[in-house]
């Protein structure tokens, strides 16, 4: 979908208006209030959205990485319509077609031995759920995630959370234990090959499972591939290590899906390029890019059967929500009869991966370029050779003055991409079309030259 050159009249004073209202009245999420100044957005469509100044933006962040079809798909939007105007809402514990076909169409993406879907309202609630699950079904407490992760802001999933967003809401005692992962590029383990990377950090995974217990450990949970924490794809016989390691000591492996999934790398599950099984996998954002909240968890045969004769203690009003799961029908049959999970992997392999490695050859502030599909990240340094972060770690103000330039810079010229501390990512949507992938990257091609100022190296 292109959106008109003009996609709606500029319309300044009611942009003021809608400005004022949120200022008087909204509490923006992971903001200090006073000191924010949020974008008033009028439309969207496609690849694009739009101010009420008229200025037109290129969509580099899809959102928080979640419009996987982009924005006002007209056969999500319809099918949205089609449902409200028959039934908006029922209650979770009656049956409703589009739940149900909304689980159908989920499960047959995913690996062989998933049988069931339990909807939640988002990723968060999806991982608090799919931890409870895991608990319940092997009667042990402890649950181990890695440092450089995010799972969500609810109290269980802060707290599984490897960032610096747990800590304000870490309690120390919630039978978290974090670890490393795999990071070749920054590597914990001095790890010179993605071969010894992968042994390494198993075998420190191997170590804190035996120094926590193997049989008080309910689960492994990890994303499997970072989203936010930095786009690091898994080096070869990784997650299956981890896999072999839960085999061995009976521990249930949740793979975190909410951002990775449902094409963003160039395949249905980001598990799919990796051959491995999980016990449970956890999805939100592409599933129906957003248009109506829904999350889930999918569900392996073994751990359904727990529940078989045992109530499952856990449920949300808007379980299986009927706009939402409609949303998710309609996007999914849209994604497979459209051809957007290939358009997904095409774009990365032929655009996007050539293209950013490119600016790389050009920018000597990009220290590593990493990434599948449409779901790549660039490492922003101020030496190569030190590999010294251009902002430091949970830098703020003056100190991540540099991506904050960056940002700055690439939203004058019309993109908005997503940035975390020394990071950008380059998430558009799967749907984003050769000509919108190249526009972006000659964007952020001049929009470096920001960035290039504070390299020291």
């Amino acid at each position: 979908m292109t959106p008109p050159t003009t996609p709606v009249a500029p319309d300044p004073a009611e942009g003021r208006r809608v400005y004022e209202a949120d200022r008087a009245h909204v509490f923006h999420s992971w903001s200090a209030q006073g000191l924010i100044s949020p974008m008033v957005v009028a439309g969207a469509e496609g690849s694009h959205f739009w101010d009420y100044d008229g200025n037109r933006y290129l969509d580099f962040s899809s959102q928080l990485v979640n419009t996987n079809i982009g924005h006002q798909h007209p056969t999500v939007v319809a099918a949205i319509q089609r449902q409200a105007s028959r039934l908006c809402t029922i209650a979770p514990q009656h049956a409703n077609d589009m739940r149900s076909e909304a689980a159908r169409l989920v499960v047959e993406r995913a690996p062989e031995g998933f049988s069931h879907v339990f909807f939640t309202n988002g990723g968060a609630d999806a991982n608090e759920h799919a931890v409870r699950m895991a608990r319940l079904h092997t009667g042990r407490i402890k649950v181990l995630s890695t440092y450089r992760s995010y799972h969500g802001g609810t109290t269980t999933a802060v707290n599984l959370t490897g960032d610096p967003r747990r800590w304000a809401s870490d309690y120390g005692n919630s039978g978290v234990v974090h670890f490393f992962g795999p990071y070749l590029y920054r590597s914990a383990f001095h790890a010179t090959s993605p071969a010894e990377e992968s042994a390494r950090a198993l075998e420190h995974l191997e170590q804190v499972v035996a120094f926590e217990g193997p049989s008080t450990i309910a689960a492994i949970l990890l994303e499997t591939i970072p989203g936010t924490a930095g786009i690091m794809t898994p080096p070869p016989g990784y997650l299956a290590g981890v896999r072999e390691i839960c085999d061995r000591h009976g521990i249930v492996l949740i793979l975190d899906e909410v951002m990775a999934g449902f094409g963003r790398t160039g395949a249905w599950f980001a598990l799919d390029h990796y051959a491995v099984r999980p016990d449970l996998i956890t999805f939100a954002k592409g599933v129906n890019s957003g248009y109506v909240p829904l999350g889930g968890v999918v569900i392996s045969a073994p751990i359904v059967e727990t529940f078989r004769e045992r109530a499952y203690p856990g449920g949300l009003t808007y379980s299986g929500h009927p706009l939402a799961t409609a949303a998710a029908v309609a996007t999914l049959t849209a994604m497979a009869e459209e051809g957007i999970v290939d358009n997904a992997a095409r774009i990365g392999e032929q655009v996007l991966g050539p293209g950013l490695a490119a600016l790389a050859e050009r920018h000597p502030v990009i220290g590593e370029v990493r990434g599948l599909g449409v779901f790549w990240a660039l490492e922003l340094v101020k030496d190569r050779t030190t590999r010294e972060m251009l902002v430091p770690y949970n830098a703020s103000g003056l100190a991540a003055a540099p991506v904050a330039e960056l940002f700055a810079e690439c939203r004058r010229r019309g993109l908005m991409v997503f940035t975390n501390f020394n990071r950008v990512h380059v998430v558009p949507p799967c749907t984003v079309s050769e000509t919108e992938a190249k526009e972006g990257l000659g964007i952020l091609d001049a929009a470096l030259a920001v960035a290039d100022a504070h390299y020291t190296g």
